[in-house]
This record gives C-alpha cells, sequence and structure tokens, in this order.
C-alpha cells in the first residue's frame, strides 16, 4: 500500500504533503546529515531548502482516505491510553512517548495492553504496574508500525481502551505520619548502633512521607506490643517493626504484632530477599514486620510494598503470593 501512494510530484505542488522517506542536506566540510525526514509533512517555507539541495521533484506519500500517517495514528493511540497524571510527548519519527506528571505509583492494566498489541503493526509498551515513578519519567511509548496505517485499526484501539476504567494511571503518594519500633536487645541496651533506622527513614522521605517516631524495644513481646499500640495512639498511618522476624526462637516481632489484635495479612512472602516480611492491619492501619535483610538489600519486598501502601492501596494475599513468579533477585 505505501509504494502504491508514493508519487512523483514537483516540489512546489508539494505543499501539505508527505515525504515518503529521508531527504539529507550536504554542506561540504560543515554538514551531511538529514534535513527532513520520512514522513515530514511539506510547509510553504521548506520550498526552497529542498531547491537548495537539488530537489525540484521528490516523492511524497499521498495518504488514502481510510488510512493515517504514522504521527496522527500515535497521537490518537497515546490520547487512547493516557489515564490519570499522564501526559504524551512527540511526535519523534511516528512514536509518542508516555510520561508520568508526578512521583507516583504506576498503574498499567496489562489486559488491555496485550489487547492493543494483538493488531498487526502496532507497538504499544509500558513499564510493568505497580512501580514507583518519578515526575517526567517515561512510562511507556506507542506508534504505528507502519507509516500509514488503517483508521478502522486505530479506531478499534480506542474502543478498547474506552471500555476500562484505566490503561495507564499514575497514583499519587499519600503524606503519611509513620512510626516505627526498633527492635534487638543488642541495639536497645546500646551494645551495637541501630542500621534499620538511616535505611528506613530514607525509603519513607524518598516518597513524601515522614517518621515521625521511632522507638526502640528489647527482644520482650509484651514490649514491643505495647510500643506498637502506643504508636497507634499518637495516630500514625502506618507502623514499621524492624527486627526480631525470623524464625529463631528468640525473635518475638510477629508474636507481638499477633498479639495487638492485628489482623495478619500474610507472614512470609515468596520473594528474595524479604522472605520473612509480615503484612497485617489494625484498625485499618498497616503494620508491617521487616526482616533484617531491608538493612543492606537494595530491593526487598519491603520495597515492593511500600509504594503501593503509600499510594493508599490495601495489599491481599494474593498480591504476596503472586511475587514468587520474577521474585528472586539476586542477594
Amino acid at each position: 500500500m505505501i509504494k502504491d501512494s508514493m508519487k512523483e510530484i514537483h516540489v512546489q505542488n508539494a505543499v501539505g504533503m508527505v515525504l515518503a522517506h529521508d531527504l539529507t542536506q550536504i554542506i561540504p566540510g560543515k554538514f551531511k546529515g538529514r534535513l527532513f525526514k520520512k514522513g515530514h509533512v511539506i510547509v510553504k517555507e521548506d520550498i526552497p531548502q529542498l531547491l537548495n539541495i537539488g530537489k525540484e521533484h521528490i516523492y511524497i506519500l499521498d495518504i488514502p482516505n481510510e488510512y493515517l500517517h504514522e504521527d496522527e495514528a500515535a497521537g490518537r493511540m497515546a490520547a487512547a491510553v493516557s489515564g490519570k497524571n499522564v501526559y504524551a510527548t512527540g511526535p519523534s519519527e511516528g512514536k509518542m512517548t508516555i510520561k508520568s506528571r508526578i512521583q507516583g505509583l504506576l498503574k498499567v492494566n496489562e489486559q488491555a495492553i496485550h489487547q492493543i498489541n494483538d493488531f498487526e503493526g502496532i507497538a504499544c509498551s509500558t513499564m510493568v504496574t505497580n512501580r514507583p515513578v518519578e515526575k517526567d519519567e517515561g512510562i511507556g511509548g506507542v506508534r504505528p508500525i507502519p507509516l500509514m496505517i488503517e483508521k478502522s485499526i486505530i479506531g478499534k484501539i480506542e474502543l478498547i481502551c474506552s471500555k476500562y476504567p484505566y490503561i495507564v494511571d499514575v497514583l499519587p503518594f499519600r503524606k503519611l505520619k509513620v512510626g516505627m519500633v526498633t527492635t534487638g536487645s543488642e541495639v536497645f541496651e546500646g551494645r551495637i548502633q541501630d542500621k534499620f533506622g538511616p535505611v528506613v527513614k530514607t525509603k519513607i522521605e524518598h516518597f513524601g512521607s515522614e517518621i515521625v517516631e521511632q522507638s526502640f524495644a528489647p527482644d520482650e513481646s509484651k514490649v514491643i506490643e505495647n510500643k506498637i499500640r502506643y504508636l497507634l495512639n499518637q495516630g500514625v498511618d502506618l507502623i514499621l517493626v524492624t527486627g526480631g522476624m525470623s524464625v529463631d526462637p528468640d525473635d518475638r516481632t510477629p508474636l507481638a504484632i499477633k498479639n495487638t489484635g492485628a489482623d495478619i495479612i500474610r507472614y512470609g512472602t515468596p520473594m528474595l530477599p524479604g522472605s520473612m516480611l509480615l503484612i497485617s492491619y489494625l484498625k485499618g492501619i498497616p503494620i508491617l514486620g521487616l526482616p533484617g535483610c531491608v538493612m543492606h538489600d537494595p530491593y526487598t519486598s519491603f520495597d515492593v510494598f511500600l509504594p503501593r501502601i503509600l499510594a493508599g492501596e490495601k495489599i491481599t494475599t494474593k498480591d504476596i503470593t503472586s511475587l514468587g513468579y520474577g521474585g528472586f533477585h539476586k542477594c
């Protein structure tokens, strides 16, 4: 179809038409490169430049009514998939880049993306869902693969997108007040320095939240339990209990969390590192027991679930058990 739509035409009559191939400019000793790219829509101001490179006749793309140029098609696709706190830049070489307006949690409708890519000649690519992203970060891209594509295909893609509540959204992070209980008699008694606090503080503050209080407790479940209750009474939005999460008999954190009456969603995840993470809720407040790997491994199960909690999502058992597939990270 593209070959059939290429026509030779005098440059003076080419305004509003589409170049079928790149045009190169050569300035001896100074420049050699693309002056106009394939797909460029010719305007009146282009004519002197075209004549200067010896192009009195050029090949243009005469797009049939039932087709769209790649740039227009990409723009419509980008508009169809872009949701809350998302914008698109371009087109560049037929591609629109999808970006985040805010720092937040990326949500991608995987099923819809697969349906879009079932159409031949379509490329719709995104990051994986539930990933934290930064403001103005690129999170995906869309383009038709040929230089022009049937309007009907783009219409079908727009119809698919209209049937879902979202295709690509970014959820804002809430600014939470976080309470922290650091357990371990060796830290409580001052024999070793707390290494959890600085690491967790950095992660929390990166997303705009704040640790409003950190307290220390020995390896005694009743003391840990009381510290958790105290933080609840202070009105914190999230409680993190660090240390004491292994299966050693003297690690008492899981029992302390359970004794507060919290609903334990899951103690243990299939992700490595971070298999000893505990996630629970008490009166709607998430309480997490953090395993020791959080101190030294850059990416653990805590890093998976913290952004989702900060975005207001409640973690379910399925969210946790699904980590096994793709959940092995070098540690």
